[in-house]
């Protein structure tokens, strides 16, 4: 059964922190070296552009890595955490905005054994996926796709009608912004109350 792709004018609201939550439940997909792969999203992160100190973009800042989150809503912003882990984002807002939801854990649901072979893994467990480095490795992004338009057959995200109840999706602080100040604190990250699927 085939789904659609979640159409570029979603990507391109004014509003991250709702974007942000209501990716969870919806299904990213890759199609990497002929290898499809997908997992349920399960927690995120919102990054509210050039006015969140904990945001690549915060003050304006404009840099060759960061020039993707300006681009309209609707492709993926992949950076280098640490110089090793490739981190996986989602631009959204109009042209100039900076915000960006950070994917942050999924819950694998096709091309499981390709994600375990990517991972060095031999059984299927949360440490598989369960936080954005692991998540991009199972399913093979790196910063070569960066920029790359979530309107594609390489990486996508669809809506499979996966009914998130809004009582079951808690909030709190991001995890490793401790230099954003006051911003630290905001409860941006958003995650599934119940999953173990969660960093």
């Amino acid at each position: 059964m085939s789904y659609p792709k979640i159409p570029l004018s979603f990507y391109r609201q004014g509003d991250v922190l709702r974007i942000s939550r209501e990716l969870i439940g919806k299904v990213l997909c890759t199609n990497i070296d002929n290898s499809l792969a997908a997992g349920i999203i399960t927690e995120t992160e919102a990054y509210s552009g050039t006015d969140d100190r904990a945001s690549h973009a915060y003050g304006g800042r404009r840099t060759d890595r960061t020039e993707t989150m300006y681009q309209p809503g609707g492709v993926a912003y992949v950076y280098l955490c640490y110089g090793i882990h490739h981190l996986f984002n989602v631009v959204t807002n109009k042209k100039g905005k900076a915000d960006a939801v950070l994917i942050r854990a999924i819950k694998p649901i096709e091309g499981i054994d390709t994600m375990l072979d990517r991972r060095n893994f031999d059984t299927l467990k949360p440490a598989l996926t369960a936080g954005p480095g692991r998540l991009t490795q199972a399913l093979g992004i790196t910063i070569d796709y960066d920029a790359q338009s979530l309107n594609t057959d390489i990486i996508w995200i669809e809506n499979r009608n996966n009914r998130i109840k809004p009582d079951h999706i808690s909030s709190g602080p991001r995890i490793g912004v401790d230099y954003a100040e006051e911003d630290a604190e905001l409860p941006w990250r958003f995650f599934l109350s119940e999953s173990s699927w969660v960093s």
